[in-house]
């Protein structure tokens, strides 16, 4: 959808963005124990690849992470774009009630799951109110954005989000119980500059 806004509006809107400190791991506000969250298509603060995005086949990327702490009861997943341009983050995906053991999502795993299964485990919905992965779609010209994947071990006297959570009621669920959560930026965007070398520098003969 955003790929069709031009590339001089992108650039118009380029200082209006969510900002990170709107992302569900910091408006929970809670010192919590860290957990090493991974992908093995892109490194902390690298590029996400196209297949995972709007520009390519649009699956969710494989993510991967260290054992919980003792006491967790239920895996939480949020992927927020903390640079879209609206008030608050756009939300990507959410999965309610990961196993506490499952220790990581195949690629193409957030994908549409109704009311969830009988463990528990739920996709939710994105910020365009559907279940699955909402692949990346920054606006052209708009500049690089921060795409979150927060990961929260939630431990017991969490409440219940509901069937199909959003995000709203997922962080509300959870405030006051996550015992640990793990952080892994991807970034994306589109039409930008290529970047070029220093001035007064020649190509090589």
């Amino acid at each position: 959808m955003l790929e069709h806004v031009p590339a001089w509006l992108g650039h118009a809107m380029s200082g209006l963005r969510a900002g990170a400190d709107k992302l569900a791991i910091v408006q929970l506000g809670e010192n919590f124990e860290t957990l090493d969250l991974t992908s093995s298509a892109f490194a902390h603060d690298g590029r996400l690849p196209p297949r995972f995005t709007a520009d390519g086949e649009g699956v969710s990327p494989p993510l991967v992470w260290s054992e919980p702490p003792v006491g967790t009861e239920r895996m939480v997943l949020i992927v927020e774009d903390a640079d879209a341009p609206a008030p608050q983050p756009l939300v990507h995906a959410i999965i309610w009630g990961l196993e506490a053991d499952a220790g990581r999502l195949a690629e193409g795993a957030i994908v549409p799951d109704g009311a969830g299964d009988a463990a528990g485990r739920d996709v939710g919905r994105n910020s365009y109110l559907r279940e699955g992965w909402l692949p990346p779609d920054p606006p052209s010209g708009h500049g690089e954005h921060r795409y979150a994947f927060q990961l929260f071990a939630v431990g017991a006297g969490a409440g219940d989000a509901g069937a199909t959570p959003g995000r709203s009621a997922v962080v509300d669920a959870i405030t006051g119980h996550v015992l640990a959560a793990g952080l892994l930026i991807g970034t994306y965007s589109r039409e930008e500059e290529a970047p070029i070398g220093p001035v007064g520098v020649g190509a090589p003969a």
